[in-house]
């Protein structure tokens, strides 16, 4: 019998104080009462197991997978809301060592559990309402197990492909969904007259992949998501593009699918949006980073590392993939690419110091995924430290974004006014 006195969770108890007092929580949006609401998440050390528990208001189905490299134990549930307080993160105990959640793909959330060393599922159960307590609860008791052990309970992963949507409690599907590709030596795709320039616009991280935390709880994937937004609508007002956001809600998508959805859009122009965060808390400033085999310094290296690591932080099974686009940088067709988007990158780096502080030498390079279309030209921009208070106050203000966005706008104008001369002469 599981002995609840074992479980050393005050800091839990006061967030759900907090939450029934203030009302302070992130949700989404649930549409006439059907989506499920996740309440409260806890977890508890017992001298023989770890226990994971998670209130939902309603009865959910799920599916578990363990992946290895590091070690993570995986729940996907229908499509859920989170009720929970903004920045939350339980208290880790026992075997676990952090925890991640949000929508993994429409129609499914994903829950990430990573743990310090190999771990067995010793029980899960789905209990309903009793007593006090008013909302279903998901249950899982983890165990240590040897390496072995753990590698031959492990099950194939999904690879998120976007599903028609189902709000509804019903269970997870377990259909095996493809994996997203770009092949790595495809020709450039030919020049078509279109009547507008396509540029796609990248906000980094979402979904169950939160991307940096700010000093004050704020998440890189809202800050991101709210920049891309401002920017589409800034561009579309110019009446010159086709803007096209990889996401334009909190999704998780890998890295693999935000290339190709600007390949399939025909994209002249791609731009990734980011917000770092660094040890030294006074380092503030944005930057661009292009792509290159060789990073221009350990910090860009070191960051390009860290993006690159989405699809695993997401929970997504990468040990059968092969890296196809490695090679990408051998391609001639590239050459042309990889110089239109330094000269962009240049272009931005001197608006964006006009109306915001930049880092010294803001244009930097490294081996970013997200970058490695082999036609597209396509830059990274680090808007700002979320680590440092000053960037972090002002990525949240509408009032800072869009400035950025202006900024970004003209150098978008700045780039295809060459383009289009260079074209007449």
């Amino acid at each position: 019998m599981f002995n609840r006195h074992s479980i050393k969770i005050p800091v839990f108890n006061a967030l759900v104080l907090l939450v029934c007092l203030f009302g302070f929580y992130e949700r989404a949006n649930a549409q006439d009462g059907l989506m499920p609401l996740v309440q409260s998440v806890r977890v508890g050390e017992h001298p023989k197991y770890t226990r994971f528990v998670m209130e939902i208001s309603d009865e959910v189905g799920y599916k578990i997978t363990t992946l290895s490299d590091p070690y993570r134990v995986v729940v996907d549930f229908p499509e859920m809301g989170w009720q929970l307080p903004k920045g939350f993160n339980p208290r880790m105990y026992g075997s676990l060592s952090g925890f991640r959640y949000g929508l993994f793909k429409t129609g499914t959330s994903r829950i990430v559990l990573d743990a310090k060393s190999p771990v067995s599922i010793k029980n899960t159960m789905m209990l309903s309402p009793r007593g006090r307590v008013k909302n279903w609860r998901f249950v899982m008791d983890l165990v240590p197990t040897s390496r072995a052990n753990f590698l031959a309970q492990m099950k194939p992963a999904e690879y998120p492909a976007q599903a028609k949507k189902n709000v509804k409690a019903t269970a997870v599907q377990t259909a095996s969904v493809q994996q997203a590709r770009v092949p790595a030596m495809l020709p450039p795709v030919k020049p078509q007259k279109k009547s507008k320039h396509v540029v796609v616009v990248d906000a980094g991280h979402g979904g169950v992949d939160p991307g940096a935390s700010g000093v004050s709880g704020a998440y890189e994937k809202h800050i991101t998501l709210a920049m891309a937004r401002q920017l589409r609508d800034a561009l579309n007002r110019t009446g010159r593009y086709k803007v096209v956001l990889t996401r334009d809600r909190d999704v998780f998508i890998p890295l693999r699918e935000r290339i190709a959805i600007a390949r399939r859009a025909g994209a002249d122009l791609f731009l990734s949006l980011h917000a770092d965060t660094f040890r030294d808390r006074k380092v503030r400033g944005a930057s661009v980073y292009t792509l290159s085999e060789r990073a221009s310094d350990k910090e860009a290296q070191a960051l390009a590392e860290r993006e690159n690591k989405a699809d695993l932080i997401a929970g997504v099974d990468l040990s059968s993939t092969s890296d196809d686009l490695s090679f990408i940088l051998l391609d001639m067709a590239q050459r042309d690419t990889k110089n239109q988007s330094s000269r962009f990158a240049e272009t931005v780096v001197r608006d964006l110091s006009r109306s915001s502080k930049v880092l010294r030498n803001p244009h930097r390079f490294a081996g970013f995924a997200v970058l490695k279309a082999p036609d597209v030209p396509a830059v990274l921009i680090e808007l700002g430290f979320l680590s440092n208070k000053h960037d972090e106050r002002a990525l949240r203000s509408k009032k800072h974004r869009a400035k950025l966005a202006e900024a970004i706008k003209t150098s978008i104008n700045r780039y295809f006014n060459r383009i289009e001369e260079a074209n007449r002469s």
